[in-house]
């Protein structure tokens, strides 16, 4: 069974909604987007030619039920690499394109308190452990934010 690792990449304050930031884990390159303050994460390589997807613009879709009456959906969940214009659903990765073969890897992301990160040890659940039962007493943490968490 393979361990999901879990990284930290920044605090909920430094991505704002609207905005985005690129992390380096573990030798990927990732973005991390902040939409409507629900993050998402997705591979910062572009699956057609490599390109540094995630620097590109970020848009939403044209959609029409007739000709002369447009409507501008999902603004700002959209992103189009910067090399060929090809875009991807930060959402969910998947291309609108060419839906069923290419798409963008996509990964977790939720936030967490720094106190609830203290309380996982992460070279115990990379070894297979999981925690009992049985609890020691415990002191109050204080809270200092809220840090953005990406799992792979």
């Amino acid at each position: 069974m393979k361990t999901r690792r879990v990284f930290v990449v920044g605090t909920a304050e430094e991505i704002p909604p609207g905005t985005s930031k690129i992390a380096n884990i573990e030798g990927r390159s990732v973005g991390v987007f902040n939409i409507d303050g629900e993050y998402f994460a997705v591979r910062n390589t572009c699956p057609h030619a490599s390109g540094p997807l995630c620097q590109g613009v970020r848009s939403g879709m044209v959609v029409s039920k007739e000709p002369g009456h447009y409507e501008y959906i999902r603004r700002g969940e959209f992103i189009r690499c910067p090399w060929h214009q090809w875009e991807f659903d930060i959402r969910t990765g998947q291309s609108w394109f060419d839906p069923h073969k290419s798409r963008v890897r996509r990964y977790d992301v939720r936030v967490e308190t720094g106190a609830e990160l203290l309380t996982e040890d992460a070279e115990l659940v990379r070894a297979g452990l999981e925690k009992g039962p049985y609890v020691a007493e415990t002191y109050p943490v204080t809270r200092d934010g809220e840090y953005v968490v990406v799992t792979l």
